[in-house]
């Protein structure tokens, strides 16, 4: 303090007090005057109640900004597997132990050492039995990850921080550097308040602290928010990496995935499962209508089941399969395990009429199983068609449609029975099971409550379909990289020997 005032023009201080002084010298006049007009009672509750609603509205405010950051907050693509929301957990547990007095934004270190621990944090969650996992991510994959998590935060900095575009870095520097210095000068300014004025100088620090208090928090929220949000960027786009969905192109994901022997849009593909008898073909053909065989599309099929295109609106470059029945010894295990993991939706045809259920139980409890091993792929959504409700009791009835909510017809007691008894026995929601009819000439329900329902999930089956070519989209990345270096590795080793003569 002493070098300070020592650094310091007194003769230029001095003319500065002398300036600042009729001004300094308002308030306690002024307080004065309030005093002998008896008046300084209301100009203390006027000053209480003023300080009160501002205090009020920056809380306001502050909450205010929290969900307008909040909103700005990276969240988990929807779209990803179990796998990756589990990865998501362990970002999100990082961001929230980030706190601004741990990571001061000064020291320039930490937006490396923050974004290496969340970098080591997701690869220790893929790579768990490697001592040190961060070595498992190639440098150009680093530096991916930074570049896409550094731009999509500076976006969110100029979208959500008022005049963040105007501050610059010497800004920033120089507010450092004059801090202690300005909060010396402050110290020194209280001090000589409170010998001239004390009753002025506590009020002033009241209010001062409750003010300090509000703008304290709100940078604080600031500061904490811009911690958080680049551990979840650093995380999200690492996750991204590793579940193959970011690439070393500047491409974006592809929302239509494709094939290297279907350069066009990959079919979402359907799977037909069930007993036998149960109506499987009857239901592709009330469906659909007429197919056509489709093994153009799929020349190399192993799973033994014949794929057939779909024609119909609102489902576009669809393909569905007919497979055995669960109960015959033409759908083996292998066979069942290889369209299941093909397939984007699962339909399961189930006759009302037949109770026993066992097997069929049995088979999707396995096929769960199999959805269970596969961390990295969604599981593919699921509908019960039950089927043959005609033969219900009583059989020589038939006039739909009927409103299963209906329990003066009997008819209809006995659909939504069966519907609750199916879902049960197959554990399933009721409301993936879709009664149905598929004779002929009887067909009920096929057309609105079905197609509605894989309409529904048709969002869902995209998802399925787009993780399942995401690997076959990275190996033929990988070998494409892998022919583009080796191609400038060579030009540059014949290049060479020019080089040495030059």
């Amino acid at each position: 303090m002493k070098a300070l005032f020592n650094r310091l023009d007194r003769l230029r201080v001095a003319a500065l007090l002398l300036w600042a002084l009729p001004v300094v010298a308002l308030l306690p006049l002024g307080l004065f005057w309030l005093w002998r007009v008896e008046a300084l009672p209301w100009w203390l509750l006027a000053l209480v109640l003023c300080s009160g609603a501002g205090y009020g509205l920056q809380r306001w405010l502050r909450q205010r900004d929290r969900q307008l950051l909040a909103g700005a907050m990276t969240g988990p693509d929807p779209g990803w597997p179990p796998k990756e929301e589990g990865a998501w957990v362990v970002v999100e547990r990082l961001a929230e132990e980030a706190k601004p007095e741990d990571w001061p934004l000064d020291e320039g270190g930490w937006l490396w050492t923050l974004g290496r621990n969340t970098l080591d944090a997701v690869a220790r969650y893929y790579h768990p039995k490697q001592e040190r996992p961060l070595l498992e991510l190639t440098v150009p994959h680093t530096l991916l990850i930074i570049e896409r998590a550094s731009r999509d935060l500076r976006t969110a900095v100029t979208d959500h921080i008022p005049l963040s575009h105007r501050l610059t870095l010497g800004d920033l520097l120089r507010a450092w550097r004059w801090k202690d210095a300005a909060e010396r000068l402050l110290n020194v300014y209280r001090a000589g308040r409170l010998v001239i004025n004390p009753a002025d100088a506590l009020l002033s620090e009241v209010w001062g602290h409750l003010r300090g208090q509000a703008y304290g928090a709100a940078w604080i929220e600031l500061q904490r928010w811009l911690l958080r949000e680049y551990v979840r960027k650093v995380g999200y786009y690492a996750i991204e990496l590793y579940s193959g969905r970011l690439t070393l192109t500047d491409a974006k994901p592809m929302p239509e995935p494709t094939t290297a022997e279907n350069p066009v849009t990959e079919p979402l593909r359907i799977v037909v499962l069930g007993r036998a008898n149960a109506g499987k073909s009857s239901l592709i053909n009330a469906l659909f209508g007429r197919l056509t065989a489709a093994t153009d599309v799929l020349p190399d099929t192993t799973t033994g089941l014949t794929p057939y295109r779909l024609e119909r609106d609102g489902l576009d470059a669809a393909l569905i399969f007919d497979a055995p029945g669960c109960d015959t010894e033409l759908l083996s295990s292998k066979v069942l395990k290889q369209a299941v993991r093909d397939a984007d939706l699962l339909l399961w045809v189930c006759a009302a009429h037949r109770p026993d259920r066992q097997i069929e139980r049995q088979t999707l409890d396995t096929v769960r199983g199999w959805q269970a091993e596969r961390l990295d792929r969604r599981p593919p959504p699921l509908l019960v068609v039950v089927s043959h409700v005609d033969r219900l009791r009583p059989p020589r009835e038939w006039q739909p449609p009927y409103d299963l909510r209906d329990s003066r017809s009997t008819k209809a007691v006995n659909i939504h029975a069966a519907v609750a008894t199916v879902a049960e026995d197959l554990a399933v929601p009721v409301a993936a099971v879709i009664p149905v009819c598929l004779a002929d000439g009887r067909v009920y329900n096929v057309d609105d409550a079905l197609w509605a329902a894989i309409l529904e999930h048709q969002d869902e089956a995209n998802k399925v379909r787009f993780l399942r070519c995401l690997e076959e989209r990275k190996r033929a990345e990988n070998w494409a990289l892998l022919r583009r270096q080796l191609a400038n590795a060579g030009r540059r080793l014949l290049e060479l020997p020019g080089r040495a003569l030059g």
